[in-house]
């Protein structure tokens, strides 16, 4: 190769050099990598490409030595090089973000107290026996405070997700009275798409082999708490003689059932059984005045199960005031009647003996006779029924 040829191919390589290498861009630790993997056959590749390198360059010498220099050469022009296995890949775009659920929120059931008071409802029916008062459609509730046999409000509602839509639901107890006592339910309600308010359905009502229900709570799970009991206090019941219990409900899709604590409401095992009987009511001469004393022997049998912390007997009006014997140390207290003698305690399984004295008054009309009862009473001077309470109470045979 002559000195001119010479220098017309490295022009040309430079050429090239200067028109390729702007293109040309760094592989990255990826490429590097397979690249490192692929050397063998990088090799063969660039065998070849040398074989026709080899043959190219004369051809491209002649070219140049038939070519009039350009001796004011311009700007180099940047090429699009083609692909080549040592080339990264392009970096894919990012992906297409995924296209948002049309389905929508479920709407939010938080409703206040105020909202409740103000809305119309739809009530699940109440019990037959409920006055014509206690309506179910299209029910404005009343607050509690207001009286009258109307469908009112109890207490504040309380709230959770009980469907697990991700949505707050609320819960509430509502009431409507009859007589003495009120029929209770506690409803859950929610928001329609609307926004308006609607009843989600019916937890539990007194109508569901129960008397009362007191409280309810909300648990984080969904669930909702009832706090029930077998009779509702009214007139002379005491507050404290209705069995309580906790039950649990839970929505299933279509309605709420009961998933957890009792079922029903056995025998109250606070309850003993007592029995009483009672010889003569022996009455003794009239003293210089007139007064006559009456004398009678009971006897108590505790039969079981639970023991009695005290024992108190009643009914003493019917055959006058007490004037000793074992009534002498007795303690008065209050009953579900007229006062009450109170005495000692009597354990399971076990029976005592009493002897009354009364200054006796004979009952005015003939036919009347006079009676004693037996009463249970706790350590607070609390009186309990009893398992078996017709033979708590005896009719007094008069003697003498």
């Amino acid at each position: 190769m002559t000195e001119l040829e010479d220098i017309l191919v490295s022009g040309e390589f430079a050429a090239f050099r200067e028109a390729y290498a702007p293109a040309v861009h760094p592989a990255g630790t990826t490429a590097v990598r397979e690249t490192v993997r692929r050397r063998r056959r990088r090799t063969a590749v660039v065998t070849a490409a040398a074989v026709v390198l080899a043959v190219a360059i004369p051809v491209g010498a002649n070219a140049a030595l038939n070519r009039r220099p350009d001796p004011r050469p311009g700007p180099a022009q940047t090429a699009t090089p083609s692909p080549s296995e040592t080339t990264a890949s392009p970096t894919p775009p990012p992906p297409t973000p995924s296209t948002a659920s049309t389905t929508p929120a479920a709407p939010d059931g938080r409703i206040t107290r105020s909202q409740l008071l103000a809305a119309r409802l739809d009530l699940p029916t109440w019990p037959g026996y409920a006055p014509k008062t206690c309506v179910s459609d299209n029910v404005r509730l009343r607050s509690e405070a207001e009286s009258g046999s109307v469908p009112r409000l109890l207490a504040d509602p309380r709230y959770g997700d009980l469907d697990g839509d991700g949505a707050t639901e609320t819960v509430a107890l509502v009431a409507c009275r009859y007589g003495e006592a009120s029929e209770k339910q506690v409803l859950a309600f929610d928001r329609d798409d609307a926004g308006r308010i609607v009843t989600m359905g019916l937890v539990v009502g007194t109508h569901d082999g129960m008397g009362d229900i007191t409280d309810f709570s909300v648990q984080d799970d969904g669930r909702i708490r009832a706090y029930v009991a077998d009779i509702q206090p009214c007139c002379s019941t005491p507050k404290w003689s209705p069995q309580r219990q906790w039950r649990t409900y839970a929505w299933t899709g279509e309605r709420f059932t009961q998933t957890a604590g009792p079922t029903k409401f056995g025998v109250d095992p606070r309850l003993t059984d007592l029995t009483l009987t009672a010889g003569d009511l022996v009455v003794g001469p009239a003293d210089t005045k007139g007064n006559r004393t009456a004398t009678v022997t009971v006897t108590v049998v505790n039969k079981g199960p639970v023991d009695v912390p005290l024992l108190g007997f009643s009914d003493f009006f019917t055959i006058g005031e007490p004037a000793g014997g074992d009534l002498s140390r007795c303690r008065a207290v209050r009953s579900d009647g007229g006062d009450a003698c109170v005495l000692d305690a009597l354990a399971a399984g076990k029976r005592k003996t009493y002897t009354f004295t009364f200054r006796y008054d004979p009952p005015e009309m003939a036919d009347s006779r006079p009676t004693l009862r037996v009463i249970h009473y706790d350590p607070q001077e609390r009186w309990w029924g009893d398992l078996k309470f017709k033979d708590n109470q005896v009719e007094l045979r008069t003697a003498g």
